[in-house]
């Protein structure tokens, strides 16, 4: 079972409210069991983590990434997180929002087949 900080739920539901336009665009292509047939949920707390989209059935997390995650500091961050997630034995996945809002048809065939 994944820990879950419930110190966290404040921010993940503004989150949730505040989502970007490529984490839009992401959601309005996988909720409501669009693919596979299987839920997704987003801004969901993960141990001390708030990850973008979680598919619990197929153990995976889909982080939208914008340009903060390409800088060291925010690259060194995402491996920390990266890391504690898959030793939770979860699968991640990780988009450039560019790449979200520039070719979501690749993004969504990618997460399709990990599913």
């Amino acid at each position: 079972m994944l820990v879950y900080n419930p110190r966290l739920k404040r921010l993940s539901q503004k989150l949730r409210t505040n989502m970007t336009d490529a984490e839009r665009l992401v959601w309005s292509r996988i909720r409501g069991k669009q693919l596979k047939g299987v839920q997704v949920y987003r801004q969901r707390i993960i141990g001390n983590y708030i990850v973008d989209f979680y598919c619990p059935k197929a153990k995976l997390v889909i982080e939208i990434d914008g340009g903060e995650h390409y800088k060291e500091e925010g690259a060194k961050k995402d491996e920390v997180r990266d890391a504690s997630l898959r030793s939770n034995g979860l699968s991640v996945l990780r988009f450039s929002d560019i790449d979200v809002l520039l070719n979501i048809e690749a993004v969504i065939e990618k997460i399709h087949e990990k599913m």
